[in-house]
């Protein structure tokens, strides 16, 4: 037997387990998608980290610093927390007073419907290539653990995974992301006591570190100008600052205070923890020099230096991240699909044929997910093309619909198509060093240069009011 996939197999149980019992208190879509909106501080803390602290940050960022070094860390763990800083200190509050459930109810309060839908539609690709990423990561560790061949893998965690998000809704991930988080902590520092301690100490670690590793200027940033430097922190800053993922959890806080306290408490936690991997990945290359799929440097060093029972405690820890973050993807990309698009589609649904879409979102988007990483190489490459695919120009839209009150729904929707084209022409017609620069940039100016040609009134929902 093989026990490594026993005990993978039986924690995933467990969460199964906890999203069925949970399920029976789910009642309407508020509950389905926001846990009715009562997370307290230790839930939305940890449930915010852990959904942040995915695959990227585990196994992705140990491989790509194991090739690059430090410059391969301007997602992971930097662009990330200041991604949460800037939503803890700018966005959180407002963002819980407006009462809403997705970024696309916001502009369909200060724009139009048309504009909600259009932005729905921009985001749910986003959440979904989010979810591939983890499902690609999770399969991977199965396959380092066992004979079970990566597509097989790969295919066996979508089925548990997205079996597991039908069931329980927000609280459920809520409540498996505070025993999660702690696992990863728990986890994570085990296995970097494990090398560093077999070194010598944290003296003799860091003098196997090779020089040319600890530049920040080397690996993709080497070839780039200053433009193209900022682009590499731009996309995780930019193109995730508004994903659903992390505003369910801020206005699914009990209080605005809750709010912006959880989310800057999980900055703090992401990026102590995220340094761990950064470190490991220094480390790696004087005990696997030469590694052919970087990758696989995290599960390789837990077993090779780690007893059986902290190996297991290890592998517990990556799959709590990688769950973690799943079933958040799948039910963002859910919530987007069905809050913002069926039910304003088909307005008599009751509370339980809504329930009953939602979960049918999150299955044909956990069907969608699983297509993508089983034709993916890259975890990394995943994550940062979810991150950049729409979220600039939501962002863009966002600020506008929060502080300006000049324009309406045309104006909003010329300049999220003509950034969309932007980032696609910029992506696929011609090789440019700043993408989401320019498509930020599109965004803002289209907006503000159409503002002439439509009515110029000022909006009649001001977004100050607490109350909206």
């Amino acid at each position: 037997m093989n026990w490594e996939l026993f005990w993978i197999g039986l924690y995933v149980l467990t969460m199964l387990i906890k999203g069925i019992w949970v399920s029976r208190s789910i009642k309407t879509q508020d509950d389905y998608f926001l846990g009715g909106r009562t997370l307290g501080p230790y839930l939305a803390t940890f449930s915010i980290f852990a959904t942040w602290f995915g695959a990227e940050t585990c196994i992705g960022t140990a491989g790509s610093v194991y090739s690059e070094g430090l410059s391969a860390i301007h997602a992971d763990p930097l662009g990330y927390t200041l991604c949460l800083l800037i939503m803890a200190f700018f966005f959180a509050k407002i963002l819980w007073r407006k009462n809403i459930t997705t970024i696309p109810d916001l502009f369909r309060k200060r724009f139009s419907g048309n504009t909600e839908k259009l932005a729905a539609v921009l985001m749910i690709p986003g959440s979904i290539i989010w979810a591939a990423a983890q499902i690609r990561a999770l399969g991977q560790i199965v396959h380092a653990n066992t004979s079970v061949g990566v597509d097989i893998a790969v295919t066996g965690a979508a089925i548990v995974v997205i079996g597991y998000t039908m069931l329980g809704g927000l609280l459920a991930d809520a409540y498996n992301d505070l025993i999660q988080g702690i696992a990863v902590i728990i986890g994570i520092f085990i296995v970097f006591f494990a090398v560093v301690s077999d070194m010598g100490g944290i003296g003799p670690a860091m003098a196997v570190i090779p020089m040319d590793k600890l530049s920040f200027s080397g690996g993709e940033g080497a070839s780039l100008g200053f433009l193209g430097n900022l682009e590499l922190w731009m996309v995780p800053i930019l193109g995730s600052l508004m994903a659903q993922e992390l505003v369910s959890r801020v206005v699914a806080s009990r209080s605005e205070k809750v709010a912006f306290n959880s989310t800057l408490r999980a900055a703090s936690l992401y990026l102590m923890i995220g340094c761990i991997p950064v470190l490991i990945g220094l480390i790696g290359p004087h005990y696997l020099p030469n590694l052919q799929d970087p990758e696989t440097l995290m599960p390789m060093l837990a077993r090779t230096h780690m007893s059986y029972f902290f190996y297991i405690i290890f592998m517990g820890a990556l799959v709590s991240a990688i769950l973690s973050t799943v079933d958040t993807t799948l039910l963002s990309a859910s919530a987007l699909a069905s809050h913002n698009l069926v039910y304003p589609t088909f307005k008599n649904l009751t509370e339980k044929q809504q329930v009953l879409v939602a979960r049918l979102g999150t299955l044909a988007s956990g069907i969608l997910a699983y297509s993508i990483a089983y034709s993916s190489q890259s975890i990394t490459g995943l994550v940062e093309t979810a991150s950049s695919l729409g979220g600039p120009s939501i962002l863009i839209i966002t600020i506008i619909a929060l502080w300006v009150k000049k324009g309406n729904s045309k104006n909003a929707i010329f300049a999220m198509v003509m950034s969309m084209v932007t980032w696609a022409f910029t992506n696929f017609v011609i090789e440019i060093e700043y993408p989401i620069i320019l498509t930020v940039l599109m965004c803002a100016v289209c907006y503000f240069i159409s503002l002439p040609f439509t009515k110029t009134e000022e909006s009649p929902v001001a977004i100050t009011e607490p109350s909206l």
